[in-house]
C-alpha cells in the first residue's frame, strides 16, 4: 500500500483499475544483481511473460464478431513475440550473465529490437516497431504489478480509473459512457473546464498528482478520493472497509436529500433562496429538473463550439437552445454568449492569432464583437428561443459600459430582422453582464442602468483580482476566494444590485460549495447557480441556517484584513447549521 497526493477537483470516491494513458512509463532498476538474486529474477521474468500471454489469450476470448477479426492480427503478432525463443533467451542471458534486473533487461531488449525495425526501409515493417513497444509495455506492466491474487480478482470486477497528464472536456463524456469511474491527472486545475465537467458528471477527479504516471502500472487496484485528493494504491482491507462505509453514507445521504427535491429553498427565518443550475449538456437539463432547480442560471454555449472544424451556424444553435428552453418547462433560462479565447478558438473552428497571454487577450465579448457575423448568428439563435419560454442573455468578460451598449444595439438589430422575417419572439428580453473583471465590479454603478441583471463569475473574478492564473498548479495556494479583496468586490456588486433592484446571481464554483454557502448569504446573496448535482446539498444547508443572524456577521467578514481572520469568521458560521450537517468541514484555501 502506498499513497499518492494531489488536489481534489471533483468530489466522490471510486475503486477501480488504473488505466494509464501512457503505459510505457515504467520504473527501471539499473542496479546490478547479486549472484544470489539471479534465480529469483529469472522466475520473475518468466512469470511476467506468462501473465502477458494470459492477458492476450483473455483478450482474444473476449472479442467477438468484426472486432475480433480486425484485431486478431495484432494479438497474434504480440503472442508470437512473447513466444519467440530468441527473445526469451536474450532476456535470460541479460539477467543471468549480465546481472541485469528484469526491468532493465526488458528495456535493453526493447531498445535493440526497435533499432532493428527503425533501420528497415519498408515503411510498413518500420511501423511494426509499435508492436514491440506494446509487448514490452505489457510485460513491464505484469512485472511491475505488485498485487496479490485476491487483489487481481477484485480488480477484474471493477471498472477503470484513467491516469493521464490531462484530459480534454470533449473526452470526458465518451470515457464516462465507456465505464471510466474517475480521473487522476498529473497536471490540471481544480477550476479547469475538465474539472467543471467532471463535477457535472459526478465523476471523482484528482489533479496535480505529479507522481501518478511514474508510480502506477496498468491494472493496479486504486482507490481515489476526490474530496481529499488522495489516491491509495493497492488498498488494504481497512481502506476497502472505509470505502464501503463511504458508499453506505452516500446512499443514506442521497435518500435523505431526495426528500428535498420538491421542497422550497428557505432559510430558518423565512428568506427564499433561489438555486439555479449551470448547464452545458442535454443531461444537465434533466438533472436540473430532477433536483428541483429554479431554472438555468448559466448555459455555457461554448460546449457547442469546441472540438469542431467549423463554428455551428444559427440553425444548429437555435435547435440546441430551443431544446434547452423546452426542457426546462417554462422555468427561466440564462444563455451566456460565447466565452472563448485564442487558446481554445482553433478547436472551435475559429482562426485567431496566437496570443502570449490569452487570459488577458481576445476572449468573451471581445471575441464576439471582433467577429460580428458570429455574434449576430448567436444572438439571432437565442432570440428565436424567446418564443418558447423565458430567456435571458448573459454577456461574459465585460469590462466597460461601451461593450454592453454595443451588445444591446446588436440585440435590437437582430430582433428587428427576425420580426421582419416573420419569427415570433418575445416583446422584450433581459440582458445581463458577467462580473468577472475587477474593472466591471468597480464600474458597476455606471453600468447598471444598461443592465437588467448581473451574474458574478467568481472563477475569473478571483483570478483577475489576485493576478493568479487559476490553471497554474504552482499558484494553487494563492488562488483563494476568501481573500479580502475578492469578498469586498463580491459584496460591493451585491450591494449595487440590491440598491438598484437588479437581480444578481453568483455562478462560480463556490456557489455549489457548501463551505461558502453561509458566507455568501451573509453578504446578501439570494440567488445561486451551480452544477445540478449539488443543488440538494446546498438546499439542505440553506434550510438549516438563519439568514438574519448570518447578516450580522457580514461586517466582520468585510473588515477582516487577512484570509485566516475571514476563515475564522466563516468557520463560526457553522454554528448556524443543524446537527444533520455537522459533518461539513471548511475546505482549505483551494476552492
Amino acid at each position: 500500500r502506498h499513497l499518492l497526493e494531489g488536489s481534489g477537483a471533483s468530489r466522490g470516491m471510486a475503486l477501480g483499475r488504473a488505466r494509464l494513458e501512457q503505459p510505457s512509463r515504467f520504473l527501471v532498476d539499473e542496479t546490478p544483481l547479486e549472484q544470489g538474486e539471479v534465480a529469483a529474477e529469472l522466475e520473475r521474468i518468466d512469470q511476467a511473460l506468462a501473465s502477458a500471454r494470459g492477458e492476450l489469450r483473455a483478450l482474444r476470448d473476449k472479442l467477438k464478431g468484426p472486432l475480433a477479426r480486425e484485431v486478431a492480427e495484432f494479438i497474434e503478432a504480440h503472442s508470437l513475440i512473447l513466444a519467440d525463443p530468441e527473445f526469451i533467451h536474450g532476456l535470460h542471458d541479460l539477467i543471468s550473465t549480465g546481472r541485469y534486473h528484469a526491468s532493465a533487461a526488458l528495456k535493453m531488449q526493447r531498445d535493440s529490437l526497435v533499432a532493428v525495425f527503425e533501420a528497415m526501409e519498408d515503411p510498413y515493417l518500420r511501423s511494426r516497431r509499435e508492436d514491440i513497444e506494446h509487448v514490452i509495455g505489457r510485460v513491464q506492466g505484469a512485472l511491475s504489478r505488485e498485487s496479490s491474487i485476491e487483489e487481481r480478482k477484485l480488480a477484474s470486477r471493477v471498472g477503470e480509473i484513467l491516469v493521464s497528464d490531462t484530459v480534454a472536456p470533449s473526452e470526458l463524456v465518451p470515457l464516462a459512457e465507456h465505464g471510466v469511474l474517475g480521473f487522476i491527472l498529473t497536471a490540471g486545475s481544480t477550476l479547469s473546464h475538465s474539472a467543471i465537467l467532471a463535477r457535472s458528471l459526478r465523476l471523482p477527479m484528482v489533479v496535480g498528482s505529479h507522481q501518478a504516471l511514474s508510480h502506477l502500472q496498468d491494472g493496479d487496484l486504486i482507490l481515489i478520493d476526490g474530496d481529499t485528493g488522495n489516491v491509495v494504491v493497492h488498498p488494504t482491507a481497512q481502506d476497502l472497509a472505509g470505502y464501503r462505509h463511504w458508499q453506505r453514507e452516500v446512499a443514506q445521504q442521497d435518500k435523505r436529500r431526495a426528500r428535498l427535491r420538491d421542497a422550497e429553498t428557505r432559510t430558518l427565518d423565512g428568506t427564499t433562496i433561489q438555486l439555479y443550475a449551470n448547464a452545458e449538456m442535454p443531461g444537465d437539463i434533466a438533472n436540473a429538473r430532477a433536483y428541483g432547480a429554479a431554472g438555468i442560471g448559466l448555459y455555457r454555449t461554448e460546449f457547442l463550439f469546441l472540438q469542431r472544424k467549423d463554428a455551428p451556424g444559427e440553425e444548429e444553435q437555435f435547435l440546441a437552445y430551443r431544446d434547452l428552453v423546452l426542457g426546462m418547462g417554462g422555468q427561466p433560462v440564462t444563455i451566456r454568449t460565447l466565452d472563448l479565447g485564442a487558446d481554445k478558438a482553433d478547436s472551435a473552428g475559429l482562426a485567431l492569432e496566437d496570443e502570449p497571454n490569452p487570459a488577458l487577450g481576445v476572449r468573451g465579448v471581445r471575441l464576439s464583437l471582433r467577429i460580428p457575423q458570429l455574434m449576430h448568428a448567436q444572438l439571432r439563435a437565442i432570440l428565436r428561443t424567446t418564443g418558447y419560454g423565458p430567456v435571458r442573455i448573459l454577456v461574459p468578460m465585460i469590462s466597460a459600459v461601451e461593450e454592453i451598449i454595443t451588445v444591446r444595439r446588436m440585440v435590437k438589430e437582430c430582433a428587428m430582422q427576425l420580426r421582419t422575417e416573420g419569427h415570433e419572439i418575445a416583446d422584450q428580453f433581459d440582458i445581463g453582464a458577467m462580473i468577472e473583471v475587477p474593472a466591471a465590479a468597480i464600474a458597476l454603478p455606471g453600468m447598471i442602468p444598461h443592465l437588467d441583471f448581473v451574474s458574478i463569475g467568481t472563477n475569473d473574478l478571483v483570478q483577475y483580482t489576485l493576478a493568479v492564473d487559476r490553471n497554474n498548479n504552482e499558484l494553487g495556494d494563492l488562488y483563494d476566494p476568501l481573500h479580502p479583496a475578492v469578498l469586498r468586490l463580491i459584496a460591493q456588486t451585491i450591494a449595487v444590485c440590491r440598491r438598484t433592484r437588479r437581480p444578481v446571481t453568483l455562478c462560480g464554483e463556490i456557489a455549489g460549495d457548501v463551505n461558502f454557502t453561509a458566507m455568501l448569504i451573509a453578504l446578501g446573496l439570494t440567488e445561486f447557480s451551480m452544477h445540478p448535482g449539488l443543488i440538494l446539498e446546498v438546499r439542505e444547508i440553506v434550510n438549516a441556517i438563519n439568514r438574519a443572524e448570518l447578516r450580522k456577521l457580514a461586517p466582520s467578514l468585510l473588515h477582516a484584513t487577512d484570509r485566516e481572520s475571514i476563515r475564522s469568521v466563516v468557520q463560526s458560521m457553522r454554528a448556524q447549521f443543524r446537527p444533520i450537517v455537522e459533518n461539513v468541514a471548511l475546505a482549505p484555501s483551494q476552492a
